[in-house]
Order: structure tokens, then C-alpha cells, then sequence
């Protein structure tokens, strides 16, 4: 693609003849807007992903390692309920990879590739992304959360500290974006 030329924006909506089509943006913040609310009511708590990953490391080491599971306080705390992975979290997660499958397959985009600019080989761009995928995995922990359950649940709540956290990622996102801008283009 040069300068100057045109791309098609992707259309929006769902349903047949859509194709490639992705759901309109409002309509989507609604529905998971709808999913945080039902969360809450049923469960009792938001929504979150980083406690499912470490429900199932826990689950691990007790497999490999039972006293040291026992006696570590991490794995300890997610033992103490009993099976690690019937935490509810562990099935939302389960869930939202199955309902992502179903949404590509639904919109005729489901395929195997790799993402990447024509600047970035396949084996950088799975580096990029999973030493990123790593430091994000790190910083849920030391942050006692992941992104989507400071942006999403500690958002719902209204907690200062959570919506400090979304400025400032989306802060440093917009900062660090044309540094990577050049391996996409």
C-alpha cells in the first residue's frame, strides 16, 4: 500500500451478507455494559481475566507439587475454595474464547495468520507479542488485577484508582504508538 491510497473502512453489523463485518462499536459497549451488570448481580463480583490464569497455575503446581502448592500463600488462597478451576473466572474465560470462535466463524473471518506489518517477520511479531502478553501477565499480578478488570470492573465502580489506571494506559498507548506505528506501515 503506498501513500495516498484508500482503504475501505470495514462494514458494521452483523448477519448475513455482512461478511468481514465487524458489530458496531455502541452496540458492543451495550452489550458488555449488560454482561459487567449481569456479572454483578449473579456472581456478585465484575468481570476479570488475570484469576482464571492464575487459578490455572495453581491447579498446576498442586497437580506437580501439593505441599508447596499448600503452603505457598498465592496458591494457598486459591485452594482454600477448593478446585481451582471451577472458579467462576476460569469459565468466563473458557467462555469468551468459544464466544470469540463463534463471532469469527458467524462473521466469515475466521482464519489462521499472523497479524503483522510488512516490516515485522512472523517470528519478531510472536516475540513482540508474547514478551508483551509477559509484562502484561506481570503487571496484573504486581497491579493485584488485569486491564480488563480495572478498566471494566474498577470503571463500574467508580474507583479512583481505576480510572487513573485507563488514563494512563490509554496515555502511554497514544505515546508509544508511533514508535510502532513504522512496523505496521
Amino acid at each position: 500500500m503506498r501513500d495516498g491510497d484508500a482503504v475501505e473502512p470495514p462494514a458494521t453489523g452483523v448477519g448475513p451478507g455482512v461478511g468481514r463485518g465487524y458489530l458496531d462499536p455502541y452496540l458492543a459497549g451495550v452489550g458488555l455494559g449488560l454482561v459487567l451488570l449481569a456479572a454483578f448481580v449473579v456472581m456478585g463480583r465484575g468481570l476479570g481475566a488475570s484469576g482464571a490464569f492464575t487459578s490455572a497455575v495453581t491447579a498446576g503446581v498442586a497437580a506437580v507439587a501439593p505441599e508447596h502448592a499448600a503452603s505457598n500463600r498465592l496458591f494457598g488462597h486459591y485452594l482454600a475454595g477448593g478446585a481451582p478451576l471451577r472458579d467462576w473466572l476460569v469459565f468466563e474465560i473458557v467462555g469468551v474464547a468459544i464466544g470469540g470462535l463463534l463471532s469469527a466463524l458467524a462473521a466469515g473471518r475466521f482464519r489462521f495468520a499472523i497479524e503483522r506489518g510488512p516490516r515485522v517477520t512472523d517470528r519478531s511479531r510472536l516475540l513482540y507479542a508474547f514478551g508483551g502478553g509477559a509484562v502484561m501477565g506481570v503487571g496484573a499480578k504486581l497491579a493485584r488485577g488485569c486491564t480488563s478488570g480495572q478498566a471494566l470492573t474498577g470503571g463500574a465502580l467508580l474507583s479512583v484508582g481505576s480510572w487513573l489506571f485507563i488514563l494512563g494506559a490509554f496515555g502511554a498507548g497514544y505515546l508509544a504508538a508511533p514508535l510502532f506505528r513504522r512496523q505496521w506501515t
